[in-house]
């Protein structure tokens, strides 16, 4: 690796490393209540982070580590609430783009905020699937994304399902390296989904 592409490489890795090292990991498995809103039942043991600087919005799990297995869990996001939080940017930076959920948005609007969401530091993402399913024990989304990572170019699937209740957003988005890691995780993910009901 040479030039700026490789030290931005570099920094996010150890970024990523230093996130890990920060944050509680609390092995989980059986019912999981997620902000007093929605419920999941989890079969294989998964590992919640707590990260100790920003409180995001969404639970975030893993079984292999951030750079192979990423499930994000949110429940009960209002109108007018982002799916993530970000630090100020650095002066003179621009903030990055942050997805905001409003009630009475459609399907394809509903997609976009997790391709906003992925896209967020620069990597490149495409919607490949969106469909109607039952999700969280009635009507949902289930979207699928491929994304470039901007910082390694590792190619990433990503499988989410998103459902709104009473103008609230409940979803999951799972993502992996498109080769391996993302087929061997998908059928839990899948049971975890058809397990979320709203509280």
């Amino acid at each position: 690796m040479t030039g700026l592409h490789g030290v931005r490489g570099v920094f996010v890795l150890v970024l990523v490393a230093t996130l890990a090292a920060c944050s509680t990991v609390v092995k989980i498995e059986g019912e999981q209540t997620l902000r007093g809103r929605m419920t999941v039942q989890v079969g294989q043991a998964w590992n919640r982070l707590a990260p100790s600087g920003l409180e995001q919005p969404y639970e975030a799990w893993i079984q292999e580590g951030l750079a192979l297995d990423h499930l994000r869990l949110w429940a009960g996001i209002r109108s007018g609430q982002p799916l993530m939080v970000t630090a100020p940017p650095a002066h003179g930076g621009k903030p990055l783009r942050v997805p905001v959920f409003r009630a009475g948005m459609a399907p394809d609007q509903l997609a976009n905020l997790f391709e906003v969401l992925y896209a967020a530091e620069g990597s490149a993402v495409r919607l490949t699937r969106l469909e109607p399913v039952v999700f969280a024990g009635g009507p949902g989304l289930r979207f699928e994304l491929l994304v470039v990572r901007s910082h390694d170019e590792v190619h990433l699937s990503v499988a989410g399902w998103v459902a709104v209740r009473d103008d609230q957003l409940h979803a999951l988005s799972y993502a992996a390296p498109r080769l391996g890691f993302f087929r061997r995780g998908l059928p839990g993910v899948e049971a975890i989904a058809a397990s979320a009901r709203v509280r």
